[in-house]
């Protein structure tokens, strides 16, 4: 069986990893001139950083064992601590009661509670966008100061035109009293992945198990091509047949595992009906524009991370990588912040010159505090285009139809954040491949377009600790 792996990110790399096992000669072809996609690790100013921030948090079973596996002992357990940055004051993220009550002072917490019962009374009427689905949860006043200005900023367009699937997967049925409840039990108890404040995290950086998993498909007498874009799948009587570079060569494979961004798969295949390239076209992805600085000065501030809700910064999250692991800076004096920025190909900001972008991080992050001034002595710009598929109204009447057409593709497996279009966490991206590799190897039938949606079917729940897996209940 010849198998061949499109995309070298967290879901590409963890099938062709499994499959691996028993495969031998198994392919990957990556676009870029590493792996780990958008949970990748780069080396800047002799340190660690990660393309963002990344934790690692899963219940299921059998992702955390894969990922044990791979990481061995290599590896801690890190203390979240994440805060939302909003008027110049700093709240504690997930809520605390008490220090949410301190910051909003007692005018502003009454009229979040006010709107949050009057809720209760005359529930906002549901219309299946981020907007209602909040504020039904939260009320008016802690959507507005909590939700929209950060959520807006991501997405670029209003939370009325934001469908609640991106609230459901993210959040899922979180509210207002599952948060206090959290924070007056120190989050003991609580099963939403957004409240978890302990994550796992691997000595080398997120990247780290993805560079591994591609030294063992190599060992294997796979190959990991880098470099190599796939120009298009080659299918022939509604079965995959062959895959094509963008150099022109043509190599022939049983099956194919595609983790490339879906709108560009669609619009490269044969013989695609012209209503499926149709609605194919309407499929946004958000880009990401990552601005690194190099502080000269250490323990600026305790955070792994900072939500930026004030509208006053176009940036929308704040990243301080010396709050991770001592591996990633080793001994470096300077501490590396990223400041995350968010656009479409059209916008201006996409196209700016580096030089003007890291004037602007530099220019918001000291208006924060967070750093002293005449302490950034250096700017790095990372792009990533296509970072977030755009969950804007109505797009699952275009994702449907094409996602039915690429369930008829025979041996086409379509997985990962790009390659399904979900708004994935990496356990979601593992447990993709992980599936996909025994559709192939074992004839199973797991439906991958389920997770995470509806699939939640944990086997065995299980969390990672310092001492290894902790079995938690069995199903």
């Amino acid at each position: 069986m010849k198998v061949a792996v499109i995309g070298a990110g967290p879901a590409g790399m963890t099938a062709a990893y499994e499959l691996a096992k028993q495969i031998p000669g198994v392919d990957v072809y990556e676009a870029g001139s590493s792996v780990g996609g958008l949970a990748k690790s780069i080396q800047l100013w002799n340190q660690t950083v990660d393309i963002g921030p990344h934790r690692f948090f899963s219940s299921d079973r059998r992702v955390n064992e894969a990922w044990l596996e791979v990481v061995g002992k290599d590896y801690e357990m890190v203390d979240r601590l994440t805060r939302i940055y909003y008027k110049k004051t700093f709240f504690h993220y997930p809520l605390k009661p008490f220090d949410a009550l301190k910051n909003l002072g007692l005018w502003e917490a009454t009229r979040c509670m006010t709107s949050f019962f009057a809720e209760k009374i005359v529930p906002t009427k549901q219309t299946n966008t981020f907007e209602t689905w909040v504020k039904s949860r939260f009320g008016k006043r802690l959507y507005e100061i909590f939700f929209k200005a950060y959520t807006e900023k991501l997405w670029g367009i209003k939370c009325s035109e934001l469908d609640a699937d991106f609230a459901a997967q993210r959040i899922k049925k979180l509210s207002l009293w599952e948060a206090v409840k959290n924070g007056v039990l120190g989050g003991k108890g609580n099963k939403h992945k957004t409240l978890v404040d302990q994550f796992a995290y691997p000595h080398g950086g997120t990247g780290m198990v993805y560079e591994r998993m591609a030294a063992f498909v190599t060992k294997q007498g796979g190959n990991v091509f880098l470099n190599t874009p796939v120009e298009r799948v080659i299918t022939e009587n509604g079965k995959v047949k062959a895959i094509q570079t963008t150099t022109g060569e043509i190599r022939e494979y049983d099956h194919i595992v595609s983790s490339m961004p879906m709108t560009l798969l669609v619009s490269r295949l044969p013989d695609v009906p012209t209503d499926i390239l149709e609605r194919n076209k309407k499929l946004k992805f958000r880009n990401t524009i990552l601005v690194y600085l190099k502080v000269e000065a250490k323990n600026l501030f305790p955070d792994n991370w900072i939500y930026v809700h004030s509208t006053d910064m176009l940036s929308g999250r704040i990243t301080n990588f010396r709050n991770w692991v001592p591996e990633l800076y080793g001994k470096e004096e300077s501490t590396i912040i990223a400041l995350e920025y968010w656009c479409y190909d059209e916008d201006e900001i996409w196209t700016r010159p580096h030089e003007q972008l890291i004037e602007l991080a530099k220019k918001e992050l000291e208006s924060t505090g967070l750093v002293p001034k005449n302490k950034i002595t250096a700017g790095h710009v990372y792009l990533i285009p296509r970072c977030y598929p755009v969950y804007d109204n109505g797009y699952k009447d275009n994702l449907k139809p094409v996602e039915n057409f690429l369930s008829s593709v025979q041996n086409l497996h379509v997985i990962g954040r790009y390659g399904a279009f979900k708004y994935n966490n990496q356990d979601h991206s593992i447990l993709m491949g992980l599936l996909a590799s025994e559709n192939i190897l074992k004839n199973a039938k797991h439906n991958l377009w389920d997770i995470n949606t509806d699939y939640d079917n944990y086997q065995e729940e299980s969390v990672i600790t310092k001492t290894g897996l902790e079995r938690k209940a069995s199903a």
